[in-house]
């Protein structure tokens, strides 16, 4: 880990849930841009195995500090401690989520289960935005991007009642930070490449006795743009909303799914 010197003219971006899926493609994505990276995460040797990675592709300043979203305390230090190095925050994208077991079988649910999904992700992100407030408010400005998903959009999962309150949290926050200069916006990732999404078709093809190229080309089938989505591309969707083109965006959910959600949302 690096000791850097405050850089007042560097905008910083902190990532949680930036080792590994779209959250470190988000972090590529900026790393690339004018930022100050910092990622977060629960397993400091995953977090600095991408910090690493990240750096071999970028020259911008890469940092990996441990923090847990289940926790206010360990949230609270990593906040202080991105400001003692940096000085300010100015872009918080809230992706860290564990993988759901939440099961759909009324006769299986666990609500432990369904309460470890929204202490993680939807407790998690108030946790994070509660830390960064007062910077934000102090800077009068900052962004604010929650990673959400498309299965809140739809019934097929339980796991979904997540991404719902994802979207309710993300539009009240935007009317409370509103005046204080801080956006909040929420993006809903579609079929989007990820290891993740590897282990998905291989699960789906073992349990359908098919090839995972059969899977593949199923869902794939159901995309209006007929391809899975570049982790990336999220990346690309955070980058707007964090520069001066972005600024009037606020309490906005946006699918970045080559449309595949087709409910009608105005």
């Amino acid at each position: 880990m690096s000791h850097l010197q405050r850089d007042t003219d560097v905008p910083v971006a902190l990532i949680t849930g930036g080792s590994g899926g779209i959250g470190y493609a988000i972090a590529a994505v900026l790393a690339r841009k004018t930022f100050a990276v910092v990622i977060t995460a629960r397993d400091m040797q995953r977090l600095e195995d991408a910090a690493s990675r990240l750096r071999k592709n970028s020259q911008g300043v890469i940092e990996a500090l441990h923090s847990d979203a289940t926790d206010q305390n360990s949230v609270d230090h990593l906040i202080a401690s991105v400001l003692e190095r940096f000085g300010r925050i100015d872009l918080l994208v809230n992706c860290a989520a564990s993988t759901s077991s939440v099961s759909g079988d009324v006769a299986r649910i666990e609500v432990d289960a369904i309460l470890d999904d929204l202490n993680t992700k939807v407790c998690g992100y108030l946790r994070y935005t509660r830390a960064v407030t007062p910077a934000m408010t102090s800077q009068q400005a900052g962004r604010i991007v929650n990673i959400g998903g498309l299965t809140g959009r739809n019934s097929d999962t339980l796991s979904g009642m997540r991404n719902v309150a994802v979207t309710h949290m993300t539009k009240a926050l935007s009317d409370a930070l509103g005046p204080k200069g801080i956006t909040v916006n929420a993006l809903h990732p579609g079929i989007v490449r990820t290891p993740h999404l590897d282990e998905l078709f291989e699960e789906l093809a073992h349990d359908g006795q098919c090839t995972v190229e059969d899977v593949a080309e199923d869902f794939i089938s159901r995309i209006p743009l007929r391809r899975v989505i570049d982790a990336e591309e999220i990346g690309d969707v955070v980058a707007f909303l964090a520069s001066p083109a972005g600024a009037s965006i606020t309490g906005e959910s946006i699918a970045i799914d080559g449309g595949f959600s087709r409910g009608i949302y105005l």
